[in-house]
């Protein structure tokens, strides 16, 4: 039997949130042409009856939220430490005055119903052993005043579970009542939102040294691939925008709202650029990140062309 077109809160299982090349920097530069890239992008899957296309060329319209194609600006340019990686930034993302809403009314959530859970609602798979083995430092530093479901989560059950992605066995995050277990919720006296970010806040560390890789990436989309240029030498091209709906896969439109097409998140004090210099660090490396930032600088200077048309509603 074909299963149902649309996602809706009881199939939220289906929903898994990834980043393509969701490994940090150094593990990637170390890959030859050729060679199998693991990609674990935040993927919501949409079934469709048999023989049919579930992919259309235009998603539905989502009320509040700007539609996702529009003008982009880019930069180009090479690793100060690799003369054979080439970084492709969208400018348009990166000055963009995105922020996080969470637990503000701004915030409705991604599954219709569950606005107090924002983009935590479906787990995290883990992109390698190194992300798990990072996850499993992190469990050791909670408490039971830092993680609401603590007791939950280091019982039988344990705090990941088996799901599939791409046909194969993947570990994920499990879900507890409706949610990540990481996810604290309402009336916990020690706040919402997630165990793992509020503790790293707490140690005065950064939240990507203690979160799954795809926790810390989201909203920042990177996609690298080999590119042949017309010598026949092979570079390898970074590219770094916003992962919009269409990064969580075929589902992505069914999501009940998403955040960086929204006004309403586009209230940062700072640009992305700089919000996110810890993140967009760690995927680039600290001199890419510093050439990135010095080429974001003199642009918001002179002024933005193609301005985030979010951003521009939000003004």
């Amino acid at each position: 039997m074909p299963s149902p077109p649309r996602i809706h809160h009881k199939q939220v299982d289906s929903v898994a949130a990834h980043v393509e090349h969701a490994q940090s920097h150094g593990s990637n530069l170390v890959r030859r042409p050729g060679a199998a890239t693991r990609r674990h992008p935040c993927q919501v899957r949409r079934g469709a009856p048999a023989g049919r296309v579930a992919l259309t060329s235009v998603m539905p319209v989502h009320p509040g939220e700007v539609e996702l194609d529009f003008a982009r600006e880019w930069v180009e340019f090479y690793d100060p430490d690799n003369s054979e990686h080439l970084i492709a930034a969208d400018m348009t993302w990166l000055l963009s005055r995105w922020t996080c809403v969470f637990g503000t009314p701004a915030c409705q959530g991604t599954v219709e119903g569950r606005p107090d859970d924002g983009c935590c609602s479906h787990g995290a798979f883990l992109s390698d052993d190194d992300d798990r083995a990072r996850l499993d430092d992190a469990v050791t530093q909670l408490t039971a005043e830092d993680w609401q479901f603590r007791e939950k989560g280091l019982g039988k059950k344990g705090y990941l579970e088996m799901d599939e992605y791409d046909d194969k066995p993947n570990l994920r995050t499990r879900k507890y009542k409706g949610a990540c277990i990481f996810l604290n919720r309402p009336g916990f006296p020690g706040g919402i939102g997630c165990a793992l970010h509020s503790k790293a806040l707490k140690l005065g560390v950064e939240p990507l040294t203690m979160k799954p890789d795809v926790c810390w990436q989201l909203p920042i989309r990177r996609t690298q691939d080999w590119v042949t240029r017309p010598d026949g030498s092979e570079i390898l091209k970074t590219t770094i925008t916003e992962y919009d709906r269409r990064g969580w896969g075929e589902g992505g439109a069914d999501l009940h709202w998403y955040c960086t097409g929204d006004p309403a998140a586009h209230v940062g004090a700072r640009q992305v650029y700089e919000s996110y210099g810890p993140e967009l660090t760690e995927l680039l490396g600290e001199k890419a990140y510093a050439e990135l930032a010095a080429m974001c600088r003199r642009r918001s200077g002179l002024g933005l062309i193609a301005v985030h048309p979010a951003t521009r509603a939000a003004q």
